[in-house]
C-alpha cells in the first residue's frame, strides 16, 4: 500500500490523509495528464498493463486498488 499511496501523493501533491475518497478531478493535478501519469507509474511499480477499460474506469483512489486486485496485486 505504501508504494501505491506514494504515487498518488507525489503526482497529485496531496497528503496521505487526503487519499481516502479522492476522485478524478477532485484536485487540480488529477486532470487527464495527471491521470495518465498515475496509470503509467502504477503500471511500472506493479508490473501490470492496464486495459483501456481499466483506464477509463479508474476514477478514484479506491477504484485503483480494485483494478490492481484484478491483476492479483495485493496492497
Amino acid at each position: 500500500m505504501e508504494a501505491y499511496n506514494k504515487i498518488f501523493m507525489e503526482i497529485l501533491n496531496v497528503t496521505e490523509d487526503e487519499l481516502s475518497g479522492l476522485r478524478y478531478k477532485d484536485v487540480e493535478c488529477w486532470d487527464s495528464v495527471g491521470h495518465m501519469t498515475i496509470i503509467t507509474e502504477l503500471e511500472e511499480a506493479f508490473g501490470v498493463e492496464f486495459s483501456p477499460d481499466d483506464m477509463v474506469e479508474f476514477d478514484s483512489y479506491e477504484k485503483g486498488i480494485e483494478i490492481l486486485k484484478k491483476y492479483n496485486i495485493k496492497l
